[in-house]
Order: structure tokens, then sequence, then C-alpha cells
């Protein structure tokens, strides 16, 4: 559309809608309506919420109304298309506080001072334009920082399951999470969708207890608000941290919690709209849905900022194979999995030492990043823990006494690689020295024959001091 075109038809205002469905307002005879447009709606009695086009085709629109749709009427409500994207006002002011999905405070404050109005949708971004990422966040964490760790620019999911501990670990990451060695700007923008009310306020005392809001733009979509709410909470989130990071010049670490919530929304929606179900009855376009939020990390030419993002999601009756976590592993590069048979074992964080991956990690560590012996020891735990894994199987079957001396010592050192590694307290974070220190530690259990990962230079170097 031509803009005097545009411009004629911009801040229309009509009355009365055709049809309501669940969050949705149909409406016909209009003009020039274009998708994602942000649209303000009245009641009758003069009260205003807002919306976007969903849908938009010759002199009609499918319009979600984000704080849904009761009390609205047919014919007196009054629909006005502003003939622009919703936006979002960002400033570096926003980091210590707190705001719905929408951006709105919802911490007792007045509206930031907005420096810019930016799409929530985003602008993608050229891939031309992008650069590898090849630097370290510390999570404070040893089987992140050890075994996957996280590299700046990267999309790392964490997979869990039902009751196990996600939020907390999600707390602890935004908690401790940091950059070591250089004197840069670090943010978090946490995002949390559908969650109920005593989640939002552990997420909120814990930032306010341990001294971290302050550098936390909190975005938080209740269980109990409009679903629509929860589409445009990680839009708003990204939103935030694209100005931090590509404005600002900061290194931003976004949280999304839960994405599987997300996922149910946007199947909601679908269902309403009527559109043919996909695995599950998710939508088919919801892997490009997935990649339009994942695909927003990253780090560009054009700045020293980057955006990098840990999106958590449930994994429906522990199925690794579900459409949600199934489509996140096609976009993101690795996985955090939460294995309930550590949970079970009181191991937290529960962390699975195999199914975990970050397919980054090997260019965001070693000699000059990490410790030269990063990659090895690495290398070597995750091998030691697969042959503990086979151990426990060969036990299961011919007993403990029918094992040789070498597979009761892979018994013993698994024990103490779950006790001692993967474990550790909440409020303990832990240096990347420590972590890489301690697997030295684990390793030294077993003969130096069995360490076949690792130099002679890094045996003599490391393995005698922690024997």
């Amino acid at each position: 559309m031509s803009n005097s075109k545009r411009d004629l038809f911009k801040n229309r205002e009509y009355q009365g809608i055709d049809r309501i469905t669940g969050p949705l307002i149909f409406i016909d005879h209009i003009h020039d309506v274009g998708y994602n447009e942000l649209v303000e709606i009245r009641t009758g009695d003069g009260e205003m919420r807002l919306g976007m086009v969903l849908e938009a085709a010759e002199g009609a629109a499918v319009v979600q109304v984000f704080e849904g749709t009761s009390g609205l009427s047919l014919q007196e409500t009054r629909v006005q298309f502003r003939g622009e994207p919703l936006r979002l006002p960002v400033s570096a002011g926003m980091l210590g506080r707190v705001f719905d999905g929408l951006g709105r405070p919802i911490d007792g404050g007045s509206l930031p001072v907005a420096e810019e109005y930016w799409n929530v949708n985003g602008v993608p971004i050229n891939p031309t334009s992008r650069t590898y990422p090849t630097k370290c966040i510390q999570t404070g964490i040893s089987a992140i920082d050890g075994m996957n760790t996280l590299v700046r620019g990267q999309k790392l999911p964490v997979f869990s399951g039902s009751g196990l501990p996600h939020n907390r670990v999600a707390a602890q990451i935004a908690r401790q999470a940091a950059i070591i060695g250089e004197d840069v700007s670090f943010a978090i923008v946490f995002a949390a969708m559908g969650v109920k009310h005593d989640v939002a306020r552990f997420f909120i005392r814990n930032f306010e207890e341990t001294g971290v809001l302050e550098n936390v733009a909190l975005f938080l979509s209740l269980a109990d608000s409009p679903s629509v709410e929860r589409l445009m909470t990680p839009r708003t989130a990204l939103t935030m941290a694209e100005f931090l990071a590509f404005r600002q010049d900061m290194h931003v670490l976004v949280i999304m919690t839960d994405m599987t919530n997300y996922c149910e929304a946007l199947r909601e929606i679908s269902t309403i709209r009527g559109e043919i179900p996909s695995r599950k009855s998710y939508p088919g376009y919801l892997y490009s849905d997935l990649a339009s939020l994942y695909e927003r990390a990253g780090m560009v030419e054009s700045s020293r900022g980057s955006i990098t993002q840990v999106p958590i999601l449930t994994m429906p009756n522990d199925d690794i194979s579900h459409p949600v976590p199934d489509l996140t592993g096609y976009i993101t590069e690795g996985q955090i999995v939460l294995e309930r048979e550590l949970f079970q074992k009181g191991v937290y964080p529960p962390i699975a030492g195999l199914p975990s991956l970050s397919r980054l990690m090997k260019d965001g560590i070693g000699e000059g990043m990490t410790r030269e012996d990063h990659a090895h020891i690495a290398s070597q735990l995750f091998a030691a823990y697969a042959k503990v894994k086979d151990v426990r199987a060969l036990a299961s079957v011919i007993g403990e006494e029918e094992l040789t001396p070498l597979d009761h010592t892979y018994l013993e050192f698994g024990d103490t690689f779950e006790r001692h590694f993967l474990s550790q307290r909440e409020d303990e974070n832990r240096t990347m020295e420590q972590t890489l220190d301690l697997g030295w530690k684990m390793i030294s259990m077993l003969p130096k024959e069995e360490l076949n990962r690792i130099t002679d230079e890094e045996l003599s170097k490391y393995y005698v001091h922690a024997s």
C-alpha cells in the first residue's frame, strides 16, 4: 500500500462487529487493513482495549483482543485501526522493572520515559550480517559450564518435565549468569508465560532478595491473563532485548519460560480460527512461528552487543519427541535436558549428563577463553558417564557381584559424579575454574589408562594434583 493511501485510511473507526469467538472478533466492510496492525477496541461504556489484526482479507479482518472479549457487544463495539503495528516504548530505564505481557508496568511504578518505540514483531536480521558466536557466558552451574557451555549469541533451550524444578533452574541462571574477564555491560530479560501467581511471586521475590532485579527486565503473563497475551509476551521481551543489544551495545541473556504454554495459546487461537490442525492439533506453522522468536537471538556486525536465548519448555509426559521440543531442537543449537531419575535421587539441578548438548560449545571454550583443558575434560566426563550407564544396565541383569573391579570403580565414579559434580546448592555459584577442577577430581577416580580423551600434558598437569 502506498503511503498516501495508508494515511488516507489511518485511524479510521468502525462501529459494530460481525462475530465474537473466544478472544477473536470478526469485522466486515472495512478498508485497507494490514496483517499485525494495531487495533483499538472500545466497549459501549468507553473502555478501551488493544488488539492486533490476525488475518486480513478484502474488506474483512480477524482481530485478537489482548484483554479478552468479555463485555463486548456486536452493535456498540467501536474498532479503530491504527495503521501501524504494536510498538513497545523502550528505554534503559526498563531494567529493574516488572511488566505484563504487553509491556505495561505492574510493579506499581509509572511508565518509563520512552527513548524509542520499537515494533514488537522485530526486524529480520540479514544472515550475512550475523557474526559467529565464540565467547561463553558463565552460569555458575557446573553441569552447564563444564559440559554444555552456553555461548554468547546462542539459543540453548532447557527441556523439562512436569514437576521438575525448571523454574528454580531458570531463576538460578538469571541470578548467576555473568561474562567473565571482560569489561562489558550485561543484562537479563526474563519472560514468563502462563505462570501461576505463586510462581510469578517466586521470580520477583527471588530477584529482589538477591539484588539482581535492578539488572533484569521482567515480563510476566499470568495464568489467568488472556491467552493471546502469552503470544505477545516473548515478542515484547525480545524487543526490549534488541533495544539493549543493538542500541545500547549490551550483552543480553533472554530467558523465556514456559514455551509450551506459548504453544498451547497458539494452538487455542488456531482452533478458534478453524485452521486445519497438524501434529497433536498444533497449527502447521508452529515451526515457523517458533523460528520467528528463536532467530531473534544472535550477534550482528553493526553492534557490539548480543542476544543469547535460554527458552524453557515442559515436555508433556516427558516426551522429547513431542512437537514443541522436537521443533525447538531443529531451530536451536542444542538442549539442556532435566532428568526425572536424577530428580528422584535428590540431585539438583537434575541436568542429564548424556542427552544434554551445546552444539556451539567447542567454539566458546579452550585456551584464552575458559581453559586449555576444557574440551578434553568435558569429553572425558561424557565418555566416563556413558560407561557408567552401560555398567548400571549390566548390573541390573547379572547383579553387581558379577561385575569386574573396574566396573565397580565406574559405579563409584557415577555416584560421586552425580552427588558432587552435577548436584549443587541453589545459591552455589561456581566459577569456571572451580567447575573444571571439580571435573578433574571426578576423573581422577578412574585409572589413567581409562582416560583416552586427555593429552599426556594435561594428565601430568591436572591428574596428579587432583588425586
